[in-house]
Order: structure tokens, then C-alpha cells, then sequence
């Protein structure tokens, strides 16, 4: 619990444990170019286009009028902040360090090249479809965070459902392919806060990482951090009002023999101002087993991954890490 930055005191400088050494520290963004914006409620035809042309070209796109009321998002930024301003000993009861635990409070992550720690507290839950009696398990305090989250996440999953259906259809699959295993596991929600960061310079709220699920639907928030890979570069993503930020994971680009990739990304600090982002994050079953849909493999076109199920995926990627490459070598032919 030491550990919880959200309620340790202001830093005049950065604790060493977060410090990286200067190969291992980032380049500043360079690039000028901007994702893709895409209105759902315009005609089908342009929106499965502009989704499946944006996830080719990308990995990552905004979309807006997707159907979440403006009210359950900005009471879920709400509740999200509320949290994390709660007094220490109140947020105590959820915090743990075990991996294993489905809904938990805990800071940063450690990875494997050498010890240093990311600027960042999370607040993970597991959430069943629908809801039901899983959100007991979710922190009672603020008051109203289980009912909000709740309102929030179930039209939150049915709009990643929505994308998922008009990907289908743009690369000659059935509509319902990605229906039942597939998305049969619990929607994950991660509240990622960032508080204001001494010297962002030296550190990272989340390192360059690929998303180990199916696909991944971002409420950034007010302040800008979140940065995608291209070209060797990194895309600033600008925070565009009531809009989700859409990437696909791992399981995507198998189940759709790479013709749509998961992205590499990243989490900036400031010293600014605290910014806190909600991932939702649509999963597979644990037993499913997810290879490349036959309809996308033929002459020309072998299996580029072997088919896993989606445990045995967890284990190797808590095994080699999250870094695109690392999962590359472990599941392709």
C-alpha cells in the first residue's frame, strides 16, 4: 500500500525506483500525424469502410455517436477520479499485489529490464455480461461507483460488440463471428491514474506494450498522454470530447490471420496535471481457442500463428512480456 503513488505526497523529485537509465528512456514524439476520427452514425457502408480501413492502416482510430451517453461517461471520469482522491486508508481494503486477483487496487508494474516502475496506480475490475452480481466485488466506496460502472460498461461492451460485427463483414466474415468464446470472457475494466510526475522526462506512465485481448475501447479523459506507434515514431493521441479510442489486441490479429495488427502504445506523464484514463477491455474465454478464421487462410495465404487457447496465450505473454516482438516469436509459424 507504501507503494500507492495517488496517496503518497507531492515529490519535489523523482524517487530513483521510477528513474530509467538514458538508453532505456524514450525519444519525444516527432510526428504529425493524427487518427482517424469516425462518426457511427453515419451510413453503414462508410463506417465499415472507414473502421476496416483505419484498423489496417493504424490499429488505432477515435469513434464518436457510437451510442454511450455523454452523461454515463463523463459520471464514470467522475467516479474514476473520486477514487483515487479517497484518504489512503479507505482505499486500503482493495490493494493487493497478487496477480491473480480478478478486481484489485495496485501501483505500477515491474518488468523485467531491471527493476525500474512506471508512474502509474490502477484500479482493475472484472465484469461480467451483463454485470449482474459481479459488481460485489467492486470497491462500495465512492457510493455511487459500482452503479456507475455499471451503466457504464455494459453499453461500453456492446459498442465494442457493434465494431467487432462491422469488421466482419468488411473482411467476408459472418457478423456474429467473434460471438460467444471468443468475447465470452469478463469485460476488464483498468482506471489508470497518472498523478503529476516530477521530471517526465526520466520515466513512463506505461511502456511500449500490445494489448493481450480481443479489442480495446479507451476513455482517455481531458489530458493528453496516450502515444501510438508508426513508422517508428509515436502518434500524440488529442482528446476528442465524448469519443472512445479503439486498438486491437493480440487475439484480433491472430483470429484475423494479421490482416488487422495490434498496435504498440504507451503512456506519457506531465508534471502538470493528474490524468486518469478508463480501458475497457473486451476478452476471450479462458479455454477458447483462437487460430486464424479459415475464411481468411488459402493458397497464397498460410496460418501466419498457430492456434492457442486463451489461457495458454496468458501464460507464454506473462512469460515474455508484452513488447510486440516478444509475442510475435512466441505464436507464429
Amino acid at each position: 500500500m507504501e507503494n500507492l503513488l495517488s496517496s503518497a505526497p507531492s515529490l519535489a523529485t523523482l524517487p530513483d525506483r521510477f528513474v530509467f537509465p538514458p538508453d532505456q528512456r524514450l525519444p519525444a514524439s516527432t510526428c504529425t500525424v493524427s487518427l482517424p476520427v469516425i462518426d457511427l452514425s453515419r451510413g453503414r457502408d462508410e463506417v465499415r469502410r472507414a473502421v476496416l480501413d483505419a484498423g489496417k492502416e493504424l490499429g488505432f482510430f477515435q469513434v464518436v455517436n457510437h451510442g454511450v451517453s455523454a452523461e454515463a461517461m463523463r459520471a464514470m471520469e467522475a467516479v474514476s477520479e473520486e477514487f483515487f482522491r479517497l484518504p489512503a486508508a479507505e482505499k486500503a481494503p482493495f490493494y493487493s499485489e497478487d496477480t491473480g486477483k480478478p478486481n484489485r487496487l495496485f501501483s505500477s508494474t515491474t518488468y523485467e529490464i531491471g527493476g525500474e516502475r512506471y508512474w502509474r496506480d490502477c484500479l482493475r475490475l472484472a465484469c461480467g455480461s451483463p454485470v449482474g452480481d459481479t459488481k460485489n466485488d467492486w470497491p462500495d466506496k465512492p457510493q455511487k461507483l459500482r452503479e456507475v460502472v455499471e451503466k457504464f460498461v455494459e453499453p461500453t461492451r456492446g459498442v465494442g460488440m457493434e465494431l467487432l460485427r462491422l469488421l466482419c463483414e468488411g473482411m467476408g466474415l459472418r457478423p456474429d463471428y467473434f460471438e460467444g468464446d471468443l468475447t465470452g470472457g469478463d469485460v476488464i475494466i483498468n482506471v489508470n491514474h497518472y498523478p503529476p510526475c516530477p521530471d517526465p522526462g526520466l520515466t513512463l506512465g506505461l511502456p511500449p506494450h500490445c494489448d493481450r485481448n480481443l479489442i480495446t475501447l479507451l476513455l482517455q479523459g481531458a489530458v493528453q498522454g496516450l502515444q501510438v506507434s508508426y513508422k517508428g515514431d509515436w502518434i500524440n493521441v488529442e482528446p476528442v470530447a465524448n469519443a472512445f479510442v479503439i486498438n486491437f489486441g493480440h487475439q484480433l490479429e491472430i483470429a484475423t490471420n494479421g490482416l488487422l495488427k495490434s498496435i504498440e502504445h504507451r503512456a506519457m506523464t506531465n508534471a502538470a496535471v493528474a490524468r486518469t484514463s478508463v480501458a475497457t477491455f473486451i476478452m476471450p474465454a479462458a479455454d477458447s481457442l483462437i487460430g486464424p478464421a479459415k475464411e481468411l487462410v488459402g493458397e497464397g495465404n498460410p496460418p501466419r500463428y498457430r492456434s492457442v487457447t486463451f489461457d495458454e496465450f496468458m501464460r507464454v505473454y506473462r512469460t515474455v512480456g508484452a513488447r510486440r516482438e516478444s509475442v510475435e516469436k512466441a505464436f507464429k509459424l
